[in-house]
């Protein structure tokens, strides 16, 4: 697939996610990206809104670049800030990379994965800033919420955007793969908001609503004496069942 053809993608994947009747995004909240080759990727510019956006809304930045300043020392909004704008492809290009540049660039580097799309949905950023964040996303509530979105997601507690959420984001995903052998599907992120991974931009639009609805049938349960976890053995079930496999590449749409 050419470059223009990934870019033209993400710009329908991001004005998806920022239709005002989804309230996945307002404003200027969010950010999506895809890979553009091995060696760059495309990033919604700062201050841009997912609605409204259009091709001259993203930067093509380089990945190791980017990746470098996940293993710097501590850097100042400046440093950081400047670092971005030396890893655009094109420096003379509008449009500065998105803070949340050098976490898109972790997802993108994850096997499988070539676009990212983050947002803020109303409905789960009411379970990731309330007192029960962990709590809330403790388990799985029913079969179809395992095929879209994976046996378990990752939790990440609050952390400063920018490298350091990048940082924390990476080291769970690791811990992730390592306990349950595959690159996660969804990421919350704590008083902050939701990340979806997929290896096609309708794969991440699916799998944003499938977590969209399934924090609001957890809200839900909390009306009626809290949520009805499935077990384990059951999850695990319904991740590993052939059947559901199937149902997983067309629900999913390639997961």
């Amino acid at each position: 697939m050419s470059n223009h053809d990934l870019l033209q993608q993400l710009v329908h994947l991001s004005r998806a996610l920022g239709d005002p009747a989804r309230d996945y995004a307002i404003l200027g909240e969010g950010n999506t990206s895809t890979r553009a080759s091995d060696a760059t990727f495309w990033v919604k510019a700062s201050g841009t809104e997912l609605r409204t956006i259009d091709a001259a809304g993203f930067v093509e930045v380089r990945f190791d670049r980017v990746l470098a300043m996940l293993s710097a020392p501590t850097l100042s909004d400046a440093e950081i800030k400047q670092g971005l704008i030396e890893a655009k492809l094109d420096a003379a290009s509008g449009g500065h990379p998105s803070v949340e540049t050098v976490l898109h660039a972790v997802c993108l580097q994850l096997e499988g994965i070539n676009f990212v799309g983050h947002t803020h949905p109303t409905a789960i950023n009411a379970l990731t800033c309330s007192v029960g964040f962990d709590a809330a996303f403790a388990g799985r509530l029913f079969p179809d919420e395992i095929v879209v979105l994976g046996p378990a997601p990752v939790l990440i507690p609050y952390v400063d955007p920018g490298p350091p959420l990048a940082r924390a984001v990476k080291a769970h995903i690791d811990a992730h793969i390592d306990y349950y052998g595959e690159v996660p599907k969804v990421i919350h992120m704590q008083n902050h908001g939701l990340i979806a991974l997929g290896r096609s931009a309708q794969q991440v639009e699916n799998i944003t609503a499938m977590a969209v609805k399934a924090a609001r049938i957890l809200a839900g349960t909390y009306a009626m004496g809290g949520p009805n976890f499935m077990s384990a053995e059951a999850v695990a079930r319904i991740h590993t069942r052939p059947d559901e496999h199937y149902r997983q590449r067309v629900i999913a749409a390639g997961a």
